[in-house]
């Protein structure tokens, strides 16, 4: 009986992150549609667009490896409480901002308020699901961060056109609001992770981050997800603007590319979430289905590369749906791996780390976007650079990460006599 509460708790858990990611990626998304509105309001170029995208990454990525080290000290609760109301008053605040600059602020305070979201949630998995059923909880809160754009590009984009872009921001504000709610009611951390001998993360001390940054295991999941989210934020927040160049008017443009992120909703879900634990599961080698998963869902992400040869927006669409499909049944696998990898009491740090490649990603592309848009009008070279990284990655999962089996701990852990680290059941 006790066990059967156990199990629906820690799904309640699963499906109330997932939401909380959701919420992010509305967040995030909403500047993606108002590249005109903002042209016209503040008068700013496709360089400075580049610019503002990027703003929210600037702080999201410096605040990984602090958030890391709060975690794994201050635990979920208390630090999902402080991010979610900080990003809920960026929100708002970007409704209301008089000007460029102000606007530039409050996307630097959702940054800062939206970085504990994946490493919290990491670590969350980690507390309460055991180690061959992490695949499904984690697909839950990564296809939620393709979820949340299928719905909230179209939705903001109807907001922005009926009601103005400070509406749309308002709205989302007040949606960021009511989670930071339901996080304060519902989320508890396991009280079972706490005892001694239960999670690697009950260890008395954890491994330090310059152990960590040295380890290849380490480097090469940073260095195949920083291709993952290079793409990524290319997609999430230029995607309108490229429907756009293929005369689409705004709303349609809204709608074409909510496809691309439907289709990475269901293959997140049922390829790296429901595939890859039924396989593990099984019996099947967990580490040739991860890798194998992280390395196939990579290449296809690659694919990015076809719509570089077409002007057509129905062929774009179907390029795009592929790799952004094979790029999401790759993520949970992805994000499921610091948990297993990492030393004891050191998921939270190992889950900063790799935030903090992927939004130094998040950083360059939107960026580099402005950039070459602004240089050739097009974005053929923009996907090329994306496809590049994305095949850079597949070689880094091949020969730094190579298996996912824990990383061997500092000698200053390790004692004669001392416990292996274990799962949480």
């Amino acid at each position: 009986m006790q066990s059967d509460i156990r199990d629906h708790r820690r799904w309640e858990i699963a499906i109330l992150l997932g939401i909380g990611v959701l919420v992010n990626y509305i967040d995030r998304v909403n500047i993606s549609v108002s590249y005109d509105a903002l042209h016209a309001d503040f008068g700013i170029s496709a360089v400075g667009f580049g610019y503002l995208l990027g703003a929210f990454n600037w702080t999201y990525a410096f605040s990984q490896l602090p958030v890391g080290v709060l975690l794994d000290r201050f635990g979920v609760k208390r630090i999902g409480r402080i991010g979610s109301f900080l990003w809920s008053l960026a929100s708002f605040g970007a409704a209301l901002s008089p000007g460029i600059a102000s606007f530039f602020v409050m996307r630097l305070l959702l940054g800062l308020g939206e970085a504990p979201t994946f490493p919290a949630n990491a670590k969350a998995i980690d507390q309460w699901f055991p180690r061959n059923q992490r695949g499904l909880p984690t697909a839950i809160f990564d296809a939620a961060a393709k979820f949340g754009p299928a719905i909230g590009v179209p939705l903001v984009g109807v907001l922005l056109i009926h009601f103005g872009w400070r509406w749309s921001f308002a709205a989302s504000g007040a949606l960021s609001f009511l989670y930071f709610g339901a996080f304060c009611l519902f989320y508890k951390d396991n009280p079972s992770a706490k005892k001694p001998g239960t999670s690697r993360d009950a260890a008395p001390e954890s491994a330090p981050l310059t152990f960590l940054l040295k380890q290849p295991k380490v480097i090469g999941l940073v260095t195949g997800f920083f291709g993952y989210n290079y793409c990524f934020y290319l997609l999430l927040l230029w995607l309108p603007t490229y429907f756009s160049m293929l005369h689409l008017d705004a709303l349609h443009a809204a709608f074409y590319s909510a496809v691309p992120w439907l289709f990475a909703t269901l293959t997140d879900l049922f390829i790296g979430g429901f595939l890859v634990d039924h396989l593990i599961r099984r019996g099947r080698d967990q580490t040739k289905v991860r890798l194998g998963t992280l390395i196939g869902g990579t290449l296809a992400g690659s694919c990015i590369a076809g719509a570089i040869l077409t002007n057509s927006s129905v062929i774009a669409l179907i390029w795009l749906s592929i790799s952004l499909g094979g790029l999401s049944a790759a993520a949970p696998v992805g994000w499921s791996i610091p948990a297993l990898i990492a030393p004891r009491g050191s998921v939270g740090k190992v889950g900063s780390i790799l935030n903090t490649g992927n939004q130094l990603a998040g950083i360059v592309a939107p960026i580099i976007t402005g950039y070459i848009l602004s240089w050739t009008k097009s974005f053929a070279a923009a996907f090329g650079v994306a496809a590049s990284l994305l095949l850079a990655g597949i070689f880094a999962y091949l020969f730094l990460l190579r298996s996912i089996e824990p990383v061997p701990e500092p000698a200053s852990q390790c004692s004669p006599g001392a416990p292996t680290p274990e799962s949480p059941v």
